[in-house]
């Protein structure tokens, strides 16, 4: 690997912090762990190159929004080889927020939101379930999420 690709400390500090707040000003993050500001723009496009950070995004609460369901469904596929395709399937549906392919009873685990159950039902019946290659699914609905957290680096 380039010895100017590698990570160290510092981009490990800057990530932290980022990861606190992504709108976190630079200057403000330089200061915190004592380099410049210029450093952090460096470093965070750099990090960018490598494909560590890949954007930035907004929390939402989309309940606040009217969309009061989350629910996580696994799939079984037909056959794992599968995946690829029906994954492209699901990506057309908005509601999909998450797809993970998995191991165990589901070939694949994904995150929805609706705006109640009616919807819920529809996007499943109408839209997953009519999937080539899906057998069945399983739904599973949140009644709380009381954690949603990026992970601490050291």
């Amino acid at each position: 690997m380039n010895k100017n690709l590698e990570i160290d400390n510092v981009d490990i500090k800057i990530l932290s912090e980022l990861m606190k707040d992504a709108k976190t000003p630079y200057t403000e993050i330089a200061d915190r762990i004592f380099v410049s500001g210029g450093t952090v723009h460096v470093r965070m496009k750099k990090l960018e190159r490598m494909g560590i950070v890949r954007g930035s995004t907004l929390d939402i609460d989309f309940s606040k929004l009217g969309y009061d369901i989350t629910a996580f469904l696994g799939i079984y596929l037909e056959k794992s080889s599968m995946y690829e395709e029906v994954s492209e399937e699901l990506m057309k549906i908005p509601e999909v927020l998450t797809i993970h392919y998995t191991t165990g009873n589901y070939s694949i685990f994904t995150r929805i939101t609706c705006k109640d159950t009616k919807h819920l039902r529809d996007i499943l019946h109408y839209k997953i379930q009519s999937i080539n290659g899906i057998v069945r699914t399983e739904t599973m609905i949140s009644l709380e999420e009381k954690i949603n957290r990026p992970l601490q680096l050291t």
